[in-house]
């Protein structure tokens, strides 16, 4: 895909099928077993069994790799496997990597996973432990003697720029907390299920990195979850109403770095997100008035709202009020805030569930939702839409 034309990719593969884990703190089993719980779901929603299979498509970082998880799922031969960088960026361009597949020939069904113990296992959230001796690791040399050790340190240093700039204090991204713990309390499989919050018990919480509040900072959570893509026509005759890609971008900006591009012209937007927004609305033809539901990553509530901006529902340094006044249904199975961390692949089977008409918290009509992946990082986004 280029950054300055439309592509061709929009209807040709749609999401057939979704399946998850349980979210917990201690699943107490292996990654392995948990990406194949996940998958096994999935497919099974679908209609489709393991020999179906001939692709998959999964993350860097993740320590089940494509060939184990195909032997230990019961799947056969392969005949594309493929992994995306940079963390929760990824999680958008799984979808796309599987849709190139299918749409080109390569592939006829891709299973998407990503499985971890991130709480009782590798917590991401506890920053960095050693460099690695590598060109991410050697940038981060230029962060880490300084005390910005934690992925929350990072973004701190671009929140409190965003509210200098817009002369805003820190209770402006309490709106995004409250709206995804909201929804959250009325999804049985979130975690904080039957806990909703208040802007006042956001105010409240202790602070984590000035001026990011606990409330502020997304769960670790360990579970898996697996999305199933094929062609828009395959995907007709199976189990489950398609989802259908409409449009999948990545983006990197200039003078991109993972997480800590502090040396950019300015501070107060997500210019790798810019780049998302710009291709998925050429690509597609729409315009943020015709999304009827978001679901954005909220790793930190900051940069949900400047990925409404990014995207342009709102002007700069507006977003706040646009959330506040729920502008738009926002992730409304509760986001990784309220429902689970799965690095915003549990945002893309929200998506789809909001386009079935199966969500706990159904949006009458919705026929179009926009899903984006980690902000921060080379990042990723889709839009999905109903057949026909």
């Amino acid at each position: 895909m280029s950054v300055r034309t439309r592509d061709s990719l929009g209807g040709r593969a749609a999401i057939a099928g979704i399946g998850a884990t349980e979210f917990s703190k201690d699943s107490g089993r292996s990654e392995l077993t948990l990406a194949v719980e996940a998958v096994h779901a999935a497919l099974e929603d679908a209609g489709l069994v393991p020999a179906d299979v001939d692709g998959l498509v999964t993350f860097t970082m993740d320590t089940n790799p494509e060939i184990t998880v195909a032997q230990a799922a019961g799947m056969g031969e392969l005949s594309f496997f493929s992994r995306v960088h940079y963390g929760g960026g990824a999680a958008c361009a799984t979808v796309q990597q599987a849709a190139l597949a299918v749409a080109t020939g390569i592939a006829e069904v891709v299973v998407c996973y990503r499985a971890f113990n991130e709480r009782s296992g590798r917590r991401f959230g506890s920053g960095v432990q050693q460099r690695e001796p590598s060109a991410e690791g050697a940038a981060l040399g230029w962060q880490l003697p300084f005390g910005l050790l934690t992925p929350a340190s990072w973004v701190a240093m671009i929140a409190q720029r965003y509210l200098h700039t817009y002369g805003l204090t820190p209770d402006a991204f309490g709106h995004v907390a409250v709206t995804d713990r909201r929804y959250a309390a009325t999804n049985p499989a979130a975690y904080f299920y039957g806990k909703p919050i208040t802007l006042a018990d956001h105010a409240a919480s202790r602070w984590i990195a000035e001026p990011l509040r606990l409330l502020d900072c997304c769960q670790e959570t360990d579970g898996g979850q697996a999305i199933v893509v094929t062609s828009t026509e395959r995907a007709r005759d199976l189990r489950r109403p398609p989802a259908v890609v409409v449009a999948a971008a990545q983006g990197a900006g200039r003078n991109q770095e993972a997480m800590t591009s502090f040396y950019r012209d300015g501070l107060t937007g997500l210019p790798e997100m810019g780049v998302v927004a710009r291709q998925l609305w050429r690509t597609s033809g729409l315009a943020p008035g015709d999304i009827d539901v978001g679901i954005l990553y909220d790793h930190f509530t900051p940069f949900v709202l400047m990925q409404l901006e990014e995207f342009g529902f709102c002007g700069k340094g507006e977003a706040a009020d646009f959330v506040a006044a729920d502008a738009l249904p926002l992730n409304t199975h509760g986001g990784q805030l309220g429902e689970a961390y799965l690095h915003g692949m549990n945002g893309i089977a929200e998506a789809v569930r909001q386009l079935r008409g199966t969500s706990v918290n159904q949006i009458p009509g919705a026929a179009r939702t926009l899903v984006t992946a980690g902000t921060g990082v080379p990042t990723s986004g889709l839009i999905l839409g109903t057949d026909g």
